[in-house]
């Protein structure tokens, strides 16, 4: 559920912000250059980001002005009025003593109130930040990849709404559509481009490296090392605030809650409560099934965010009824697309192929779909792992109205009347290896009932509409690990071989 959105006052400006969680302690965080608190639980990454921050503290989140839901203004604010701002928000939420979480521009803004008021900040914590940017006179070695990056922030904002801050903030994330569109909504609802712009040439001027050597918070300074911001800068940080930690992570997200989350998240409980939580994530062989608005982006532009929000929820009332009854389990929206998960491949190959088919009759728009089978996690309601990954970049590789499977789906359903097409082998991003792509040209008559028959026996016969995917699901535990097992189970269901318990000798 989201929070509800109160108003701290600062003279006649007001300031959004959100109370989530009840912890024993406070921690504000300050976000990005812009943010917008209501649709942070809209997008299901930064969701989950905050509900995990939210169970070990009593969480803060808040707009600065002129984005997201505070009042606009006609000029960028100074660093010293956003300092006031989260002064505010501090009062109006009764956090007397928080610990201040400040990511990229925000981090200047938490260093300088620690700085400030130091008796009202129990720990300091950065994510992605700066002091200055590079210069003759500070961190000269840096100042044509500074100029590199400004030229590509104005280069975005040109084309401000289409969600090129995953270019710049999460290369990784690029070439998935679904991460673009949510970032392209959040571009056009968190910020005006005049007011994008105006804040990001305000940067330009920053300067706070003379008031870190008299913060006197425990500090704890984290940094990806190939995102966008050096990590030389987190370092200069680092050194200069007395007694700092520098927690060095992989990846090039400048964004804590895209790439590895969970080292963000693990990094900032244990410097707050000196434990990590463990988190031992159980793990099921599960069908995901990844559907995607074709051309989202554009359509979303064309449309405007009022219509744009009512195709959306048109096209999730329309997959998740064909999930529904095709017997799987919508696990969450991505923006422009859905990801949901079934016991079997066959019924999640039939509700994929239903709704990619009948997709623009129904809802107007058309759409893809991927389909994968592999182990999961199972995190409460979400899904996570390799297996979700591959699922997304099979997706992404399939065209409009088309069905796109992993070899592994093919050879799980040996025996059904499912057609496939193959597309030869492919790369997938971020993914080890060469994977073998197949469309599907036939799922209706797929299984749509379990079979009464226990897990081990196939009918003499051949397979009968009815053979349970929970049963395909239960042999793909030993095929899995064994592509070659794998292939003997699909052939002994496809030519009907009777598999027996083993007999056993009684006395």
């Amino acid at each position: 559920m989201r929070p509800k959105t109160g108003y701290a006052r600062n003279g006649d400006v007001r300031i959004a912000y959100q109370v989530v969680g009840d912890g024993p302690f406070d921690l504000v965080m300050t976000p990005p250059y812009i943010s917008h608190v209501d649709l942070w639980w809209m997008l299901p990454e930064t969701a989950r980001f905050m509900e995990r921050l939210a169970s070990f503290c009593r969480l803060i989140l808040y707009d600065k002005r002129g984005t997201g839901l505070s009042d606009p203004s006609l000029r960028p604010p100074s660093l010293e009025e956003r300092v006031e701002d989260l002064h505010a928000v501090l009062d109006a939420t009764g956090a007397e003593r928080p610990a201040l979480f400040g990511i990229s521009e925000g981090g200047v803004l938490s260093m300088l109130f620690a700085a400030a008021y130091p008796e009202r900040v129990r720990a300091l914590i950065t994510f992605g930040a700066f002091a200055k940017m590079p210069g003759p006179d500070y961190l000269p070695d840096l100042v044509e990849r500074a100029e590199r990056a400004m030229a590509a922030f104005d280069e975005m904002h040109e084309h401000w709404g289409e969600g090129h801050l995953v270019d710049l903030f999460a290369p990784d994330y690029a070439e998935d559509e679904a991460t673009r569109a949510s970032l392209a909504l959040f571009e056009r609802l968190a910020a005006s481009p005049a007011m994008a712009v105006a804040l990001l040439d305000s940067l330009r001027s920053v300067d706070a490296t003379h008031v870190l050597s008299s913060i006197s918070a425990p500090t704890l300074v984290m940094h990806r090392r190939d995102e966008v911001i050096p990590v030389e800068m987190a370092r200069d940080i680092a050194a200069r605030i007395p007694g700092a930690r520098l927690l060095e992570l992989d990846g090039t997200s400048h964004l804590p809650w895209l790439g590895d989350s969970e080292a963000v998240h693990d990094g900032i409980e244990a410097f707050l409560t000196g434990a990590r939580a463990v988190h031992e994530p159980d793990r099921a062989l599960v069908t995901v099934v990844f559907t995607d608005i074709v051309g989202s982006t554009d359509l979303a532009g064309r449309l405007g965010d009022a219509r744009w929000r009512a195709l959306l929820e048109r096209h999730d009332a329309f997959v998740t009824h064909e999930v529904d009854r095709a017997g799987g389990h919508v696990v969450k929206s991505l923006g422009d697309g859905m990801l949901a998960r079934f016991d079997g491949p066959a019924r999640a190959l039939r509700a994929a192929r239903r709704i990619v088919t009948s997709s623009m009759a129904e809802v107007g728009v058309e759409v893809r779909a991927g389909v994968h089978t592999g182990e999961c996690e199972i995190r409460g309601d979400d899904l996570g792992g390799m297996a979700v990954h591959i699922g997304a970049r099979v997706a992404a590789k399939a065209a409009g109205g088309e069905v796109l499977v992993s070899s592994a789906v093919r050879d799980l359903v040996f025996g059904s009347p499912i057609g496939f097409e193959d597309r030869g082998d492919h790369e997938l991003k971020g993914v080890p290896g060469r994977w073998r792509l197949l469309a599907v040209t036939d799922a209706e008559s797929a299984p749509q009932a379990p079979a009464p028959a226990a897990a081990y026996a196939i009918a003499p016969n051949g397979p009968s509409s009815r053979t349970s995917d929970r049963a395909v699901a239960r042999m793909a535990k030993v095929g899995s690990a064994n592509p070659k097992v794998g292939r003997q189970l699909g052939r002994a269901l496809r030519l009907g071989t009777r598999l027996r318990r083993p007999s056993v000798s009684r006395p």
